[in-house]
């Protein structure tokens, strides 16, 4: 056989197929990214609803199989993880009403009151979350921890406070100014949403004011 009969053979046998390998495998690429983006919107959109979060309600909001979802994701925690931040602004936004302010106990009550807002808007998701990982200490990590940034950002400008333990305060917040304790006025002590609210900030105020009349902070 001669060259200009094996030509064609050739160019069939190595250009045309290779590049049909080439187009499938991207094409599988591309479907992966469209699902796993159509499960992580399921979830956000299951979120902002305020219902319970379940991966049996996500896979069907995603049009995929429940095995589907945990092919992309492991677990509820994974996929939670990666839709809750996406929900909330950052600190900086959050706080920007009283970002002039240099009374901490009204930036800190303001923080207090947004963030609990937030979770009763997203409370099946925080639900699943707390759930999800309460009970593993080892996925403790994962839990977007949306308290502390705020804490953080509102008293920020009292970082070189004379006399203020600042540490202390912060981590004495970080039990009020929480989920836990929200769910705990609400779900145990059987108040409204709005009075549950009420008395974490009364109660956050107070904590703070405390911490600043004692490092006598104007």
């Amino acid at each position: 056989m001669n060259e200009q009969a094996m030509a064609p053979v050739m160019g069939h046998g190595s250009g045309p197929v290779t590049a049909g390998v080439s187009e499938a495998g991207g094409g599988r690429a591309n479907q992966k990214t469209r699902t796993r983006r159509a499960i992580v919107d399921a979830c956000r959109e299951l979120a902002r609803s305020g219902a319970d979060v379940t991966m049996p309600e996500v896979a069907k909001r995603a049009l995929v199989s429940e095995a589907t979802a945990y092919r992309y994701f492991p677990d509820l925690v994974s996929l939670l993880r990666e839709t809750i931040g996406g929900l909330w602004p950052s600190p900086a936004e959050a706080l920007e009403p009283v970002a002039a302010s240099r009374d901490p106990v009204e930036r800190v009550s303001f923080a207090c009151a947004f963030l609990l807002r937030g979770v009763l808007s997203y409370q099946g998701a925080v639900r699943a979350m707390i759930s999800g990982t309460i009970a593993r200490r080892g996925l403790a990590a994962s839990r977007p921890g949306i308290r502390f940034g705020l804490i953080d950002c509102a008293l920020a400008p009292f970082e070189h406070a004379p006399g203020l333990d600042l540490a202390q305060l912060k981590r004495d917040l970080a039990v009020v100014v929480s989920a836990e304790a929200l769910f705990t006025l609400t779900d145990l002590c059987g108040l409204s949403p709005d009075d549950a609210i009420a008395s974490a900030v009364r109660t956050a105020a107070a904590v703070t004011a405390a911490a600043c009349a004692q490092a006598d902070l104007p």
